[in-house]
């Protein structure tokens, strides 16, 4: 017995990562009883959830920009509700008739909520392509209706011969089988970011299945930002027994006897518990936390170690002391070539002489009575861009991860200060000149991202591929009493791992949790939930109790 392991307390079970699937995942097992602890690596618990906040006049989201499908009874309130912080979370539902603009040379569409009024749009802007467009729609819809969440929260692919043949092809496919032109195909994937891979890496079932989120279920911000979404889930888990252990990062997971038996963390401390689950990166957590072929199968490991990562993204802060009059609550998705397919080639080949695309969203506009964003009179901007695999562009051979200091090095700084010289053009191309007017201006990149994240070449939105045809892995595996959570099973973004979460709640506790939320079922006891003060601040408790009123706290100016 390690000695930091003596006199430690026994958990029923171990979470590692405070993403949103991690927080899920636990807040479920913890309304039924059993003891979860969650360890996060950084100060504050959200992962893609996380904001910041600088000089207690602006807070920056980091990966929620927007959410699909977030209305009464809705797939992400849902889960909330089931675990009785569905009134902790309230949405602001964004234009339907505009959530979304996509701006290419000669095009500019507005996108608006629901098939029906999305395709009349998309035949106005190119009437020449009424027939490919057509069938194109046709085929989308089969698949979005196979593919919806059903009460089970599991899609369903499979019944039609539309939705057989195409729903695990790449959308490139498609489009070359509708015979679509460049700037049809452009205007069609503009929105790939929310998942950062390519028409040509990407199968229809999840392009449409982000897509059909937002057209069907409406697109939704957090009143409040994406920390809200943290807060509230470590609110319940907290009231329910289990505890959040900030800034304890995970060496490995204990395997004896081919089960799970616990966690070692990075400082020597050794924590006990028969259920572990890993909410971290997929190939992290087989590969390194898990000392890979010592414990998985040959099939699994490799597949692990071919597996591609999603593309990294960078993203500039900025907040500028005037009302940009182009700004707005719809974000905007600027592709300056006019070809998505060009754009995403030229990237996922490491060149980086122009930017694939430019995303601007505004959380001034979104969330308009939150002050803490920015002070009246400003805009609180986030534009963000795809950059090319690996440490090369950023002039390192490593990562954070690996313990590298990477913000002292001179070629990393300066890749970085052009990167973000380049986004202000372009969002000036679209924004008009607003430069001058900059009162604060910060840049993240994928080493920012892994930093705090720990993902892999900090790809935001984990696995592209593991193995073929969309295939992911299973919440359950190989090893007994180890479960994997989060978006690498599902799919990315915020709702896909929330949704990975609560699949992994299920898994362990073989019931079928989601479903009997959707039923309006509450699985939480809501008189533990704490009374939030005047002072109440999302980012404070996200903290976890124990280090709650730390150093290093930055509070806000609400």
């Amino acid at each position: 017995m390690s000695p930091n392991e003596a006199g430690s307390p026994s958990w029923d079970a171990i979470v590692i990562g405070s993403g949103i699937g991690g927080l899920v995942c636990a807040g479920y097992l913890a309304a039924f009883g059993r003891r979860v602890l969650v360890l996060e690596q950084h100060d504050v618990a959200g992962g893609n959830c996380h904001m910041f906040r600088r000089r207690r006049s602006y807070e920056f989201d980091i990966g929620v920009h927007y959410l699909g499908d977030c209305g009464p009874g809705g797939l992400l309130p849902s889960l909330l509700a089931g675990l009785g912080v569905g009134d902790r979370v309230r949405f602001r539902r964004l234009d339907p008739d505009g959530f979304d603009r996509i701006v290419l040379p000669g095009v500019r569409f507005d996108v608006p909520e629901g098939w029906s009024r999305y395709g009349d749009r998309l035949l106005e802007t190119f009437p020449a392509e009424a027939a490919a467009l057509q069938e194109y729609l046709a085929i989308c819809g089969e698949i979005a209706a196979s593919a919806r969440y059903s009460a089970s929260a599991q899609p369903v692919l499979g019944g039609s011969p539309a939705v057989v043949r195409w729903s695990r092809r790449s959308l490139s496919r498609l489009f070359d089988h509708c015979g679509l032109s460049v700037a049809a195909r452009t205007v069609l994937a503009a929105q790939s970011g929310n998942y950062a891979s390519s028409p040509a890496n990407t199968v229809v079932a999840a392009h449409i299945r982000m897509l059909d989120d937002y057209l069907t279920g409406g697109a939704y911000y957090p009143v409040g930002g994406g920390q809200m979404l943290a807060a509230a889930l470590v609110e319940q888990l907290e009231a329910h027994g289990g505890q959040l252990r900030t800034k304890a990062r995970a060496a490995r997971i204990l395997i004896e006897d081919g089960r799970a038996a616990g966690v070692e963390l990075t400082d020597g401390d050794v924590l006990r518990a028969p259920l572990v689950v890993s909410n971290a990166d997929y190939r992290r957590t087989v590969l390194e936390l898990c000392g890979g072929r010592e414990n998985f199968p040959e099939g699994v490991v490799r597949r692990t170690e071919d597996a591609v990562m999603r593309l990294p993204l960078v993203t500039s802060y900025a907040v500028a002391a005037a009302e940009l009059p182009e700004a707005s609550e719809a974000n905007i998705w600027y592709w300056p070539s006019g070809d998505v397919e060009s754009a995403y080639a030229r990237t996922e080949a490491g060149q980086f002489d122009e930017l694939p695309f430019v995303f601007i969203s505004s959380a001034s506009h979104k969330d308009p009575g939150n002050t803490a964003v920015c002070p009246p009179g400003h805009t609180n901007l986030q534009i963000m861009t795809a950059c090319p695999p690996g440490y090369a562009p950023w002039g390192v051979t490593e990562g954070p991860a690996s313990g590298l200091r990477y913000r002292r090095v001179a070629e990393y700084r300066a890749a970085k200060e052009k990167l973000a010289a380049c986004l202000l053009d372009r969002a000036e191309e679209v924004l008009g000149p607003f430069r001058d007017r900059i009162v604060y201006l910060e840049s993240a990149t994928p080493l920012t991202q892994e930093r705090y994240t720990l993902a892999t070449g900090g790809a935001a939105y984990g696995l592209q591929s593991w193995g073929p045809h969309g295939r992911r892995p299973d919440v359950r595996t190989a090893v007994e009493g180890l479960f994997v959570a989060g978006q690498d099973v599902h799919g990315g973004g915020v709702v896909g791992a929330a949704v990975g979460g609560a699949q992994c709640a299920e898994a362990i506790l073989d019931r079928p949790v989601l479903a009997e939320a959707y039923d309006g079922a509450v699985f939480a006891d809501r008189a533990l939930l704490p009374e939030r003060g005047h002072d109440w601040d999302p980012l404070r408790i996200s903290r976890g109790q124990a280090r709650r009123d730390a150093r290093g706290f930055a509070p806000t100016a609400r």
